[in-house]
């Protein structure tokens, strides 16, 4: 697994995708700027704007990162060569997953340092009503991280059924938009108003909410905002789902591409 995560990596720099996002983290230069058009909340709209800007690059990497690297690799035949050498298929996805998982944090660290030298400038033009909370901000930008490896490891089960960039890519943006929905649908059919739908319908929808992944959890950009204090239980449980639904699509994916044929 190390030399495909190595070649992953080296793979991710020459094709120039570190210097995109060099130049697109310019856009945090201008946050300051924009905030100061909220007078009375200049560093929530600074700290919303720069976790906001994280999220989206992140989304960006999942996306066409995740969704287009092994479907690349065998469009170019370099799945061939590598299943020459000493190294099972499923250490190949593996090593893939976690060169590009790797590079997402090294991203997430990069960017989550301006932003919050960004919030901390803007907190010093026009000081916050609440003292900011700088661990919620830091856990924002960690399990942002990590809903995005999530969201990639989605892409990687359905790239291990496709033979074109079109299931992975469109599949998991669709994952992406499903995902961030579950849990007010959930709760939906789970309040008085969704007691009016019918048993089947509530149960259809039930089992998809435990199916399908559920990216509300990691969503903590609220509390990062408005200084709210965290769950340290909320936290942990959350971390262990991440954990859990992770190695659940690796390992599928990993028997998949392993049993599927190459041509």
């Amino acid at each position: 697994m190390l030399p495909v995560f190595f070649v992953t990596v080296k793979g991710i720099f020459r094709d120039r995708v570190f210097h995109a996002i060099l130049m697109t983290s310019i856009l945090f230069l201008f946050i300051p700027s924009i905030s100061t058009l909220s007078m009375r909340q200049v560093t929530e709209l600074a700290t919303t704007l720069s976790l906001s800007l994280i999220s989206f690059i992140l989304l960006l990497l999942a996306v066409f990162l995740g969704g287009t690297s092994l479907w690349k690799d065998m469009e170019r035949r370099y799945t061939f060569s590598v299943i020459g050498l000493p190294l099972s298929r499923q250490g190949y996805v593996l090593g893939k997953f976690a060169g590009i998982a790797g590079f997402m944090l090294l991203t997430a660290l990069m960017l989550g340092t301006v932003a919050c030298a960004v919030v901390w400038y803007a907190s010093g033009i026009y000081p916050p009503s609440r003292p900011t909370l700088w661990s919620t901000i830091y856990c924002a930008i960690i399990f942002d991280a990590l809903k995005y490896v999530l969201l990639m490891s989605v892409s990687f089960l359905l790239s291990s059924v496709s033979t074109s960039f079109f299931l992975p890519v469109f599949g998991t943006i669709s994952a992406f938009l499903v995902g961030n929905a579950t849990q007010q649908v959930y709760d939906f059919v789970h309040s008085p108003a969704g007691m009016t739908i019918s048993p089947l319908v509530r149960n259809l929808t039930v089992a998809l909410y435990y199916l399908l992944p559920n990216f509300a959890a990691f969503d903590l950009k609220v509390n990062a905002i408005y200084s709210i204090d965290l769950s340290l239980s909320g936290l942990l449980l959350t971390w262990a789902y991440w954990g859990v639904y992770t190695v659940i699509m690796l390992f599928l994916a990993a028997t998949i591409f392993a049993r599927r044929e190459l041509h």
